[in-house]
């Protein structure tokens, strides 16, 4: 791969665009690299959290590479908005929590990537915004269904009928992000946030984060039974023993994900 860097450490997964020269735009190439790495993560048990960045520091990503949109024919732009669309789907179905490391500038789809991840940590610096409206187009990879469930319709519209461009703390104003963070310390922070997830079973937060997901879209009964399904799932496993073994016994507890 050169469009993808994937490097684990320590149960963390750092998936990195690496597309600097280009602000870290989607071709198709980099799409198709990105599917099959997050495809690889899905099942991967020395995964425990996922930390999507942007090489440089100019850029998260700006979303789609649109030199090469605009060399494009009709149907090869349906084929690269298909593409996105499924691997950021496939970004947000990850059992795994997903960290959105943003950089610097997240325009369009690069904003997108971002909104399939659970939590968003941006610099201080970093400019941010669904602006396809400016272009003519559409967010096309769910910025038009992930925004409103995050920040509510009325200001996903704004944000979006605008093409407004974000400051990070505007878009924690928002609720667009997660936390905004100095440059200097950025990177200890996402490590922070991942290393406090890190701590706890491995099963539970997988559990927790598909209870979660799944009920938001469904009615408060619903919901009700796939929470409890999911906690059902946490009941035989070694990882419970172990958290009550090392209650007793006044110890942190060493959990395995089983």
């Amino acid at each position: 791969m050169e469009n993808i860097l994937l490097n684990v450490k320590n149960y963390i997964a750092y998936v990195t665009l690496n597309r600097a020269e280009a602000m870290n735009a989607f071709n198709y190439d980099t799409l198709c690299e990105l599917a099959n790495v997050v495809e690889s993560l899905r099942t991967n048990s020395e995964v425990r959290v996922v930390v999507f960045g942007g090489t440089g520091e100019k850029a998260f990503s700006v979303g789609a590479d649109l030199k090469e949109r605009k060399t494009l024919p009709e149907q090869d732009v349906r084929r690269n908005v298909y593409k996105i669309g499924e691997v950021f789907a496939a970004v947000e179905k990850l059992p795994q929590p997903t960290i959105a490391a943003m950089n610097g500038y997240a325009f369009g789809g690069g904003m997108e990537l971002a909104l399939s991840c659970d939590f968003r940590i941006a610099v201080s610096d970093a400019v941010m915004g669904l602006t396809e409206t400016s272009l003519a187009i559409i967010p096309g990879a769910g910025g038009t269904q992930r925004l409103p469930r995050l920040i509510g319709e009325a200001k996903a519209m704004e944000l979006i009928l605008t093409a407004k461009r974000m400051t990070a703390e505007e878009a924690y104003k928002y609720g667009v992000v997660t936390k905004v963070v100095e440059r200097d310390s950025f990177i200890d922070e996402v490590e922070d946030l991942a290393n406090r997830i890190l701590s706890n079973g491995p099963i539970a937060v997988q559990q927790a984060k598909f209870a979660i997901k799944n009920g938001m879209n469904a009615d408060l009964q619903t919901g009700l039974e796939i929470e409890r399904k999911a906690y059902e799932i946490t009941i035989p496993t070694e990882d419970r023993v172990e958290a009550l073994q090392a209650f007793a016994e006044k110890r942190k507890p060493n959990f395995k994900g089983k």
